[in-house]
């Protein structure tokens, strides 16, 4: 039935949303995304007007493009190095630049240096992350040096690739001043999007517990989010934990640790929760259980918003600890068991109570450490960091360039290579065609378009067709109605500031808005290079150009495909290793005298960085053509049993960490190195060993769960920890059977 719009439920719903709404914009303008657009578009502008003032109109044009391609790469990332990061795409987009220059007269060679860069660009794809906006920048300089007018001379050609140069190499020099000036506040911002991306999490968890949950669609939204959670954290690492050596930066990388931990417990909530659903005993008590993740989420939120705005640190409110609330909601514990001794496995019904204090323990250790990032925040607890201190670089991503990557790609099933010979055909395709069409074509806009528009596969491809349609019209309507107002120089200097800043900003968040602001800014550079300040804009022209562009760069992700199917088998290997490693340091029980984790927590990021790699990859093989998709059903299994094990896994290792004293190490030792070659069998499709073989050597004592450590005195954990290592076991063989299944 139809709410009336004076309803009072109506209106509270609708006030929630458009707070939300509200909230979100908030966090957007706040977030790293834009703060590193706005630093664009400031040096952009600056560099422009200082050119304009000193040298004209041409001059200033020229050097715009140097300095929009040397952007490209400016991203939040380690102060070290920085200058590695950003330096290739002016070194090498500046010959590629004057190249085009020297071949305007000549249709034939102009095409050959098209081809040939485009090829040589998109292999920059081979470095990956990093790769990405240094193939972009190298495609632009070629493109934006085409609407340039053509040169008459040799002069001339040294002239304006001068000023291209100089733009590049002061932008250059900007770039390394705000990644310094700007990177206390990055570290904020990074770590507030993480803790908001775990909110998001929590509040998923949340929902499992509720009223009939959708398993399934929880499941896929799980691994959607976990994919984007993982991708953001090495972001994150690579800012946050560099050279933690004062106390705010000490300060943030505790916090960022406290959060790793914080999803490990969050991990660890799957365990159990199919057997605590099934029982009717469960339902009164699992809104205590929904509730406190959903408190949890939102103290999160707030603390990351706090970041965000800046607040000081006495005003950072403190999280509240939730276990009372827990331990009220529960049913009363019964009479203590009898001395746990290891004995086969009980088949009888599982004890509830307990099974709801376990469940309720876990929730408790997530905001455990809600209240600890808290209290880092405010300066209420001191950050213990020796190991980050000393090891910090091995958890931040490397900036240096070798040629491995590239060489991994050369084979003729690469996907780089692959997705660099389509672009190299579109696009000699796009401009073949551009040389004989009926209307006075813009050839750089047409391959413009091809070249944004075309992805490494046809998801991203498709989406960005999309939006680049829809953006371009929108972005030649703001383009016509300004041109119309007869601007200035220095006003058009800062609306391609400022649209090329809104671009840069929204690029991995809303491309709609990227495809808008870039229309905007590529329009009025083309135009400032091509004609100066007369208002003169086709904008049926270059609708028709990008239709075309679209057009092709859609027909010819078919052609030379790299089907994700093609990419799963290696992923799903690279999974299972990692896997099989953090198994083996998981299960290690270090000495006493050896405190050092480090390779466990490495072996950890990769676990959780290739399972994210192989769930990105499943989620872009649904825009792929129905015959060429991989199974899917095997594979959301894989990653489900992937991420069960990974549950399994750290809460043996949390065990080992922090209650080794409530353990028999006569037994546990041992049952520690049978179920690392156990899983370690299983994961590398060896014959399994004799305890996978052989449960009874596994067998847990008559109670298989017990409530929290600190309820029992002097208890022994040690059948908890068997029982785990059981079920680490079985999982690993599940994730096995899994894997063979994916048959691509």
């Amino acid at each position: 039935m139809n709410r009336h719009p004076a309803d009072p439920t109506f209106l509270a719903r609708l006030s929630t949303r458009l707070q939300g709404k509200a909230h979100n914009a908030l966090r957007v303008a706040l977030s790293q995304y834009v703060t590193n657009g706005l630093s664009v578009a400031l040096g952009l502008v600056l560099i422009m007007l200082a050119l304009f003032e000193s040298a004209g109109l041409a001059a200033a044009a020229s050097a715009a493009v140097g300095v929009i391609i040397t952007s490209l790469p400016d991203v939040p990332s380690p102060r070290r190095r920085k200058i590695m990061q950003v330096l290739p795409a002016p070194v090498l987009g500046t010959p590629l630049f004057m190249l085009v220059q020297l071949t305007r007269q000549d249709a034939l060679l102009l095409g050959s240096v098209l081809v040939g860069g485009t090829f040589l660009a998109v292999m920059m794809m081979a470095w990956g992350k990093r790769g990405g906006p240094i193939c972009f920048s190298l495609l632009f300089s070629m493109l934006f040096s085409m609407a340039a007018p053509p040169m008459n001379s040799l002069e001339e050609v040294l002239l304006h690739t001068g000023w291209f140069a100089t733009g590049a190499g002061l932008y250059l020099l900007w770039a390394v001043l705000t990644t310094h000036l700007l990177n206390q506040r990055f570290r904020a911002q990074l770590l507030a999007e993480c803790l908001h991306s775990f909110a998001s999490i929590l509040r998923i968890q949340a929902r499992r517990f509720g009223p009939e949950p959708d398993h399934q669609a929880l499941l896929e939204a799980m691994l959607d989010q976990q994919a984007n959670f993982a991708d953001q954290l090495q972001d994150t690492r690579n800012v946050v934990l560099e050279s933690p050596t004062t106390r705010p930066r000490q300060q943030y990388a505790a916090m960022l640790l406290s959060l790793l931990e914080a999803r490990d417990h969050q991990l660890a909530c799957d365990l159990d929760l199919d057997v605590l659903l099934e029982q009717q005993a469960t339902a009164p008590h699992l809104p205590a259980l929904h509730q406190a993740l959903n408190d949890t989420a939102d103290e999160l939120q707030a603390l990351g918003m706090a970041l965000l705005l800046g607040r000081s640190q006495p005003s950072i409110r403190p999280i509240p600890d939730l276990r009372p609330q827990l331990a009220g909601a529960l049913p009363p514990r019964t009479a203590a068991s009898p001395p746990l001794v290891p004995q086969p496995m009980r088949t009888d019904a599982p004890d509830v109570p307990a099974l709801l204090r376990n469940m309720a323990d876990r929730i408790g250790h997530i905001n455990d450490e809600a209240v600890k990032l808290a209290a880092l925040a405010r300066g209420d607890v001191a950050p213990e960091l020796s190991l980050v201190r000393s090891q910090w670089q091995l958890f931040v991503g490397t900036t240096q360039w070798s040629g491995k990557p590239l060489l991994g790609q050369l084979s003729w099933r690469a996907p780089t290579l692959r997705y660099a010979l389509r672009a190299t055909l579109a696009v000699a395709a796009g401009y073949a065609i551009s040389l004989h069409l009926p209307w006075a074509t813009h050839e750089y806009w047409i391959l413009i378009t091809i070249v944004v528009v075309m992805r490494g596969n046809l998801a991203q491809t498709v989406q960005r067709r999309n939006a680049r349609v829809a953006g371009t019209v929108l972005g030649c309507l703001l383009v016509m109605a300004l041109l119309m107002t007869h601007p200035g120089a220095k006003m058009l200097f800062l609306v391609v500031a400022l649209s090329t800043g809104i671009a840069h900003a929204f690029a991995l968040r809303r491309y709609l808005y990227t495809t808008i602001a870039a229309t905007v800014s590529g329009l009025l550079q083309a135009h400032l290079l091509l004609v100066g300040l007369r208002p003169t804009f086709a904008i049926g022209e270059r609708l028709a150009d990008t239709l075309l562009g679209a057009l092709l760069a859609w027909l010819f992700s078919y052609v030379l495909p790299s089907w994700e199917r093609s990419q799963i088998p290696g992923l799903v290997k690279r999974s299972m290793q990692a896997q099989g490693q953090h198994a083996k340091l998981a299960l290690a029980l270090l000495d006493t005298s050896q405190t050092s984790d480090v390779n466990w927590r490495l072996a950890r990021r990769e676990a959780y960085d290739s399972l994210s790699a192989l769930t990105l990859a499943t989620q872009r093989s649904l825009a792929e053509p129905r015959q060429v998709r991989p199974p899917l059903e095997p594979l959301e299994a894989l990653q489900a049993r992937s991420y069960q094990l990974l549950a399994q896994l750290t809460a043996v290792k949390s065990l080992l960490l922090l209650r080794r004293g409530q353990l028999d190490l006569a037994l546990a030792t041992p049952a520690l190195e049978r179920a690392a070659q156990c899983i370690e069998a299983e994961l590398s499709s060896t014959a399994p060993a004799t305890p996978a073989d052989n449960p009874a050597s596994f067998s847990i004592a008559g109670q298989p769960y017990l409530e929290r450590p600190d309820m029992l005195v002097a208890a022994d954990l040690t059948p908890w920890l068997l029982r785990r290592l059981q079920l680490a076991c079985a999982m690993a063989r599940e994730l096995r059977l899994a894997a063979s299944r994916v048959q691509v």
